[in-house]
């Protein structure tokens, strides 16, 4: 609300997680707070979080490790580091100084980055439960950067991809949107199909068949032309290359 106070065309969205965005002309800048589990025993934490219209997340259908659980609010404030270690990944768990220019790393992000490796921040295995969308972040990010997944991040997806079907339908189809236009579509597709998430995210595309191979790597040709995703991409335009050669 700070943020929105600075800028007349903000508006907050989300409901576990609340965001600013401001807009400026096209294009529309997130801004988030740090972040910080709610602390045990701090009715003032508890009481702010709770203001957060509260999220309803199916049942698990696999018994959750120790102390895991889906998170319902997250709008308590923190540290940069508290906030670092709430992050999913080490290489997105990286802070930039505009003071001094420099890289601070709590995580280990640097290493990772170097080793091109995507690695859960904490036990994979607790943080897909709490967040199950975080196993279809890890294919993303892998196949954007040509990196591989820590064999423990793979054990966890095969462990709890199951959970991915209790994710928000509408939060699901943005992802989608966003895979289809970063320009590595076909080798995310690839990599959610190898991880068994694709199959159940969309059954339809269980087994795509080579036209919609064709057709991803068709986009990601012709958006590999523009430093940013044209205006002509619409989201119909990015779904139709899917459900079209799918014959859907």
């Amino acid at each position: 609300y700070q943020i929105k106070k600075l800028f007349r065309n903000c508006w907050i969205i989300g409901r576990r997680f609340r965001l600013a965005h401001v807009k400026f002309g096209p294009k529309t800048i997130e801004v988030a707070t740090f972040r910080n589990v709610v602390p045990a025993g701090d009715p003032a934490a508890a009481a702010e979080a709770e203001s957060a219209e509260p999220v309803v997340v199916a049942a698990s259908p696999e018994p959750a490790p120790d102390g895991a659980g889906p998170i319902h609010r997250d709008n308590t404030f923190g540290t940069p580091e508290e906030d670092a270690f709430r992050r999913d990944f080490t290489i997105n768990g990286l802070f930039y100084d505009i003071s001094t220019f420099s890289v601070i790393d709590y995580v280990g992000g640097l290493q990772d980055l170097d080793a091109r490796v995507v690695r859960s921040i904490g036990d994979p295995r607790v943080r897909f439960v709490e967040d199950p969308v975080r196993m279809l972040r890890a294919v993303v990010m892998a196949s954007r950067l040509d990196f591989d997944l820590d064999p423990l991040v793979v054990d966890a997806i095969a462990e709890h991809r199951q959970l991915i079907t209790t994710a928000s339908p509408a939060r699901l189809l943005e992802e989608y949107y966003k895979i289809l236009r970063s320009g590595c579509a076909e080798a995310t597709f690839r990599g959610l199909r190898e991880t068994g998430l694709l199959a159940l995210i969309t059954p339809e595309l269980k087994s795509p068949s080579q036209a919609v191979w064709a057709s991803l790597a068709d986009l990601d040709l012709y958006r590999t032309q523009f430093l940013s995703a044209p205006a002509e991409l619409t989201n119909a335009i990015l779904i139709g290359s899917l459900l079209v050669p799918a014959g859907l």
